[in-house]
């Protein structure tokens, strides 16, 4: 008759012997779950090499941001040439002191305002007029950048109402920027 060690023993070892069993079982199902994966990737990899077609790229969807910084550029340009920009003051400074070094203290009074002030003044403009058609010019383009694009792909609103703002202050901006230049708006006052 067995003792209890000996049957513990044996039990012991059944255990274990079942536990490899299941160890080897799953493992078998791992690899022939392996090798069938294999199978059908190079079988695909055939089918595709075969016919020469690919599975098509996802295309880059563009954000739009270019657009919108076009946007908002087009309408800080507008803005600029309304209410002048350093550059513009800067230029009619240099305008103003170059007509107050070559303009003789013996020249008559139109002479010396035309010297000092209205080439200031129309340099002023001039600076003006180049910011409003650069804003003018950004905001069509960001407008007209969808007629050109990704057919299908709408520009956002936002994006339209900033451009079209721009747009609107580079047409009034040129405007003015013209009627300064040719004193047509705030000309020089007259001495006689």
């Amino acid at each position: 008759m067995a003792t209890k060690t000996e049957e513990g023993a044996t039990a012991g070892t059944e255990a274990q012997g079942d536990d490899t069993a299941v160890e080897a079982a799953i493992t078998e199902k791992d690899t022939a779950r392996a090798e069938a994966l294999e199978e059908h990737s190079g079988k695909a990899d055939a089918v595709e090499e075969e016919s020469g077609e690919q599975e098509p790229a996802q295309e880059k969807v563009p954000s739009g941001v270019g657009q919108g910084a076009g946007a908002v550029v087009s309408a800080a340009l507008g803005f600029v040439s309304l209410s002048g920009g350093w550059i513009g003051t800067v230029a009619g400074a240099r305008e103003q002191l170059v007509g107050q070094l070559r303009t003789s203290s013996t020249a008559s009074v139109a002479t010396q305002i035309k010297a000092v002030y209205g080439n200031a003044w129309h340099s002023t403009a001039l600076w003006a007029g180049l910011f409003a058609l650069a804003a003018l010019l950004t905001g069509v383009v960001v407008l007209a950048r969808p007629a050109f694009g990704t057919p299908g792909r709408p520009q956002a609103p936002w994006i339209k109402s900033v451009a079209w703002a721009g747009v609107s202050l580079g047409v009034i901006g040129l405007l003015l920027a013209v009627l300064k230049y040719s004193d047509a708006l705030l000309a020089l006052p007259s001495t006689g």
